[in-house]
């Protein structure tokens, strides 16, 4: 069986972040729903959100596709809002890459700031990610958004620096590190 740290969180939550600096730390792969949906718009263009859904969703299954292939025992690190699949499909793509023992790392912030975070960062994204208008709609998203629960669960605020010591901590007692 393989294991997944699942960097979890709406957009804009730090979830990049967080993952690139535990990735780094442990020498894990990282797979990050927008670095493998991005060039797919740079490829097939973009459209409206219902194109922009189904890339993501094809990004997602790209990803546990990959992951199935990697030899047993591999740790790796997925980053992506979780929340904006129905969680039944997670399990699915779970099982089907292998991925036995499962841990959390939830990012979170105030949904004013999100919303903030979002929007100063529209304009250096590729096209073909929802735009300014999205940011009320994310807000909402952020007040009710949830962990999914699928493993050992450590909530990180992202308003505050990473103490990489506490992700320390937390994957030794999951039994991700020796």
């Amino acid at each position: 069986m393989k294991r997944a740290v699942l960097v979890n969180g709406v957009p804009a939550s730090g979830k990049s972040t967080v993952a690139r600096a535990v990735s780094d730390r442990f020498g894990w792969p990282l797979f990050a729903l927008d670095t493998i949906k991005e060039p797919f718009f740079t490829e097939l263009g973009t459209g409206d959100r219902a194109y922009n859904r189904k890339l993501g969703r094809a990004a997602y299954a790209a990803i546990f596709d990959t992951i199935a292939a990697f030899p047993n025992g591999q740790t790796v690190i997925v980053e992506a809002w979780f929340g904006f699949q129905p969680a039944e499909l997670l399990a699915e793509h779970l099982a089907h890459a292998g991925i036995g023992e499962r841990a959390e790392l939830w990012c979170h912030a105030p949904p004013e700031t999100i919303g903030q975070r979002y929007a100063e960062r529209v304009a250096r994204r590729p096209p073909g990610h929802p735009g300014l208008d999205y940011v009320p709609e994310l807000v909402t998203l952020a007040t009710r958004a949830q962990p999914i629960g699928a493993g050992a669960l450590l909530a990180i605020d992202t308003t505050r620096p990473l103490d990489l010591s506490v992700v320390d901590d937390f994957l030794r007692e999951a039994g991700f590190l020796g």
